[in-house]
């Protein structure tokens, strides 16, 4: 069974849209504008890069990171990786040719399917409503969170507001840095 990792930049309050600075968000761009840039609190993203098998996308995140990350140096390993988006209404023809395998999944269920085959990490990135729906349907394996010294209020969360039993989560990594940025890697208890 492969190993659902997600990862994230969230603020205290859990707030994770934009952080990198897209558009159409009150604090687009949090992560870097307001807080000090210290590359030791960021090892974890290239590491992840290293471990991780394939990349999981909900079809926003997608459609926000395909134009951009297939030709930035910073995320070369992502390139060649297996992708798969998350979507009901997305097309085969939507998809960009230059980022590498692209399959298009349309349920929880072909998510389920796909940790069940052979192979290293999924990792997923933004995707907010895809997480919260992953979560609530007990896939996640693993939180990669890098928590942000700041409270943003409005905005998507990681986690969503359903009423469910509690989920034990184990702390398996952590550091705090001097720009007050926290890592934090949990394991999903069953």
């Amino acid at each position: 069974m492969r190993t659902l990792i997600s990862t994230a930049f969230i603020s205290l309050d859990g707030v994770v849209e934009a952080p990198g600075g897209e558009p159409g968000y009150r604090n687009s761009g949090w992560t870097f504008k307001d807080v000090e840039f210290l590359p030791e609190a960021f090892e974890i993203k290239g590491r992840e890069q290293q471990e991780a098998a394939a990349m999981l996308l909900g079809r926003t995140s997608y459609e926000a990171f395909s134009p951009v990350w297939p030709d930035m140096a910073e995320f070369a390993d992502y390139k060649v990786m297996p992708k798969y988006v998350v979507s009901t209404t997305l097309t085969e023809d939507a998809l960009v040719p230059n980022w590498g395998p692209t399959s298009i999944l349309r349920s929880l269920d072909e998510i389920a399917a796909l940790k069940e085959t052979e192979g290293g990490p999924i990792i997923v990135h933004g995707s907010a409503a895809l997480n919260q729906a992953l979560s609530d349907a007990g896939l996640i394996d693993r939180y990669h969170l890098l928590v942000f010294p700041l409270l943003l209020g409005a905005g998507k969360r990681l986690f969503s507001t359903t009423d469910k039993d509690a989920q034990k989560l184990k702390l398996v990594e952590h550091e705090a840095y001097a720009n007050g940025v926290q890592k934090n890697v949990f394991d999903v208890v069953r």
